[in-house]
């Protein structure tokens, strides 16, 4: 930086450079307290009393408190060696330990169960978690007394608060420290910039005992906590100010997808909303999410013959129907719901186990080596649908397990659904690239020799039913899907003709999407690599590297 302090004006000359940055907010935030810490935040005063005197007041305070207040004995302070000392601060500062400034506060006896938090009462709940409070206690025999503004440590959690409150104290993990001497919003701000390595829910007291943080003059912490407190309160409302853009993006574009996908609109309506959506998608588009959703809304308008003009010279749906019938080889149940949504003239609803053959694998008996061993069939599992296509795969079964368990082979360019598996595997779709056989958590839709052109549009339409299948399951823990649901679904089909030309514009589409998701990455990394270079020159002025970062 060209002078030691750093004002509102270069935070809003930052963040006007970097405001698209998803994580803008936050590493301004980081980035004013690494300043605070090192003395690059506001001005040195040489007239101020230098951090050395400092330490003899807090050494002669704890002295004091300990013959007349109690507490218990003190570590005397040890300064730190040069080799242990981070980076350089101005000369007036000093490094100690991090727990030097302050004093452990008992709480004996004290602790609150999680279970005998009230959600209302007398006295605040104050714990190790993310919530500020907790809930709330009417034991006055619980209460911390409060006097002075104390540290609440999270030693599970790394969490630090700053209670200027009585309050009383929740569960385990919890570690308070009285500020001695020093500004108790120093203290605070210096022991929330404190990069401690996580260590999950293990301790981390012992990892603040052996820290060290940099302590200035008195007087500047006074006056570097005031511009903190302005710069946090600026990152605010730029904070507001953000999410208030990001909403009205939000709303503009589920209102422009929305007005594409009304049940009732006329082709010339339609088109006017497609070309309004189509010119301002990608700059209301800037997160994965958004994209996500645009996803989702080509396949609903696939689906509903709004993709593509029909052509009344195709042949029906019906037409198609009766040429697949005969090379059904299972004859189920063709009954079907009453109600359904409308859809274009020439287009039918049908079974999926009209249009195909659906079956299904086991899983061979692990403790039968003769199943398994040097086996040479591909084996599909459920995980394997949260790929679009299966080209490969890592288990294999041999023949005999084939023979004797009566596994069915299923050739390339069936689909796989899955029946059931972890986290948002029950429901995926996926081509099948290979002959294989399946496990017993897999429906695979086979389509007669002649009319496999049927599979991309199919795979589509399931793709877009997605949400639709995984709420047909049942169970408890893991609910599960059954054969006989995925054969019963139905879907809305249209003329041959028309679902190839479905299926190349929904390539088309998806490969812009694909684009349009590339191109945020792209932009994701620029803006990351500019506010790294701009982070770097206000403490170390760089032209070049901001000029590389563009």
């Amino acid at each position: 930086m060209k002078d030691a302090t750093f004002s509102s004006a270069r935070l809003l000359e930052l963040y006007d450079r970097i405001s698209d940055s998803e994580d803008a907010i936050p590493r301004l935030r980081r980035f004013v307290l690494d300043l605070a810490v090192r003395g690059k935040l506001v001005e040195q005063d040489a007239s101020d009393e230098p951090a050395a005197e400092l330490l003899k007041r807090i050494a002669k305070e704890k002295a004091r408190l300990v013959q007349q207040e109690g507490i218990g004995k003190q570590a005397p302070f040890n300064s730190v060696l040069a080799e242990d000392q981070p980076f350089d601060i101005p000369s007036t500062w000093e490094w100690v330990p991090a727990t030097y400034p302050s004093y452990s506060v008992s709480d004996l006896g004290k602790k609150i169960q999680t279970k005998d938090v009230l959600e209302t009462g007398k006295y605040p709940v104050v714990d190790q978690g993310k919530v500020f409070i907790r809930g709330f206690c009417d034991d006055s025999d619980k209460v911390i007394k409060v006097q002075r503004p104390l540290i609440v440590f999270g030693d599970h959690t790394r969490e630090t608060k700053l209670i200027d409150f009585d309050f009383v104290v929740g569960a385990d993990g919890v570690k308070l420290l009285q500020p001695v001497c020093v500004d108790h919003g120093y203290y605070f701000l210096v022991l929330n910039w404190l990069p401690l390595e996580s260590r999950g829910y293990g301790r981390h007291f012992k990892m603040l005992k052996a820290s060290v943080v940099p302590l200035p003059p008195l007087a500047e912490q006074h006056r570097i906590v005031a511009k903190v407190d302005e710069l946090m309160a600026l990152c605010d409302q730029l904070d507001q100010a953000r999410a208030g853009r990001e909403a009205v993006r939000d709303r503009l574009t589920t209102a422009s997808l929305a007005r594409l996908t009304a049940p009732e609109t006329d082709a010339e309506t339609f088109q006017s909303h497609a070309r309004f959506a189509l010119q301002s998608l990608p700059t209301l588009t800037t997160r994965p999410d958004q994209i996500k959703t645009l996803r989702q809304t080509i396949l609903d308008l696939a689906v509903r013959g709004k993709l593509v003009a029909q052509d009344a010279g195709d042949e029906t749906a019906e037409d198609l129907l009766k040429q697949v019938q005969p090379h059904i080889k299972i004859k189920s149940d063709r009954s079907k719901s009453d109600e359904k949504d409308a859809i274009p003239h020439g287009w039918a609803w049908a079974r999926i186990d009209e249009l195909s053959d659906v079956g299904t694998g086991v899983t061979p008996s692990k403790s039968e080596p003769a199943y398994h061993n040097n086996g040479s069939v591909p084996w599909v599992n459920s995980a394997a649908t949260n790929y679009p296509t299966i080209a490969s795969v890592e288990t294999f079964v041999t023949e005999q397990a084939v023979n004797e368990c009566r596994l069915k082979i299923y050739p390339p360019g069936s689909l796989v659904v899955a029946l059931y598996g972890q986290g948002k595997t029950r429901g995926q779709v996926a081509e099948l690239r290979i002959a294989a056989t399946v496990n017993q958590a897999c429906a695979v839709i086979v389509f007669p020799e002649g009319f496999e052109s049927l599979r991309s549009y199919i795979q589509l339409s399931l793709k877009k039913q997605y949400v639709e299948m995984r709420s047909l399951a049942e169970g408890g823990a893991q609910p599960n899907l059954n054969l006989g649901k995925i054969k019963s679904l139905e879907l809305p089909i249209p003329p041959l003709a028309e679902q190839h030309r479905i299926v190349a514009k929904v390539d088309a589409l998806m490969a812009l999407c694909d684009q349009l998701e590339a191109s945020l990455t792209t932009t994701a990394t620029t803006r990351s690599k500019l506010l790294n270079a701009l982070l770097h020159e206000a403490l170390e002025p760089d032209v070049k590297a901001i000029e590389a970062a563009e």
